[in-house]
């Protein structure tokens, strides 16, 4: 996978972790990320600016990074984890821009896992990387199979389950006190009905304007940080 930009060269290299190889732009001057690469004794390859804009057609500021895909976690590795006490589950985030922000407001929170399904759902990308400013790098993420196996296990595992939707409980009254997974639903369809079901609670956020509804990630902003308080 080809990651690019700065803020995540930066995360990508302090973590020093499945690094192939760093493309620079001739002239490229960043002291910081540079004496990172001499650090980690990176293999480095410098390229013209339009070499390495047609090796990553987007914005790169310069840098890009080749490294491993991704390695999730698997859902036993939550369900073992005894430090586990917020959970964010995406029910169906199809946006990278969205798992992104979500990933990195997650990250700023303390998060200890994100659930997402392997299936209609966004993986994790170069895009992915670039939108969450490299957090990716330091949260860990399970992929499962079925969302609603997936919650009743974490139920019986002593987690309280919150789901957000519009025609909920204010989210600043719900005791997030314990255990908690918190469900984002999907940008287009929101909380799945069956997901819905399985909830011990349904968060919803105020609106007062004209638009009945937030961005997936800016919502999952507010509940995230309402439920960090206690945690």
């Amino acid at each position: 996978m080809l990651v690019y930009g700065k803020n995540v060269a930066r995360e990508v290299l302090n973590k020093n972790q499945n690094i192939k190889r760093v493309y620079l732009k001739d002239g490229f001057n960043n002291e910081e990320i540079l004496e990172l690469i001499k650090r980690n004794n990176n293999k480095v390859v410098y390229k013209k600016a339009d070499e390495l804009d047609k090796l990553i057609n987007e914005t790169n500021q310069g840098i890009v990074i080749d490294i491993e895909d991704y390695h999730y976690k698997y859902f036993e590795d939550l369900k073992e984890d005894d430090n586990a006490k917020f959970v964010v589950i995406l029910d169906h985030i199809e946006d990278p821009r969205n798992f992104g922000a979500i990933i990195r407001t997650c990250e700023c929170a303390g998060v200890d896992y994100i659930v997402i399904p392997n299936k209609r759902s966004v993986e994790v990308t170069a895009a992915v990387f670039k939108s969450s400013s490299g957090a990716v790098v330091h949260q860990k993420i399970c992929k499962v199979a079925n969302l609603h196996n997936t919650i009743e296990k974490l139920k019986k595992n002593g987690f309280w389950i919150i789901g957000t939707d519009a025609d909920g409980e204010n989210y600043t009254k719900i005791n997030y006190d314990g255990k908690v997974a918190v469900i984002i639903g999907s940008e287009g369809k929101g909380l799945q009905p069956l997901l819905r079901k399985s909830c011990d609670q349904i968060a919803s956020i105020p609106l007062k304007g004209n638009i009945n509804s937030l961005n997936a990630s800016v919502a999952a902003g507010i509940i995230i940080y309402e439920i960090a308080k206690t945690k």
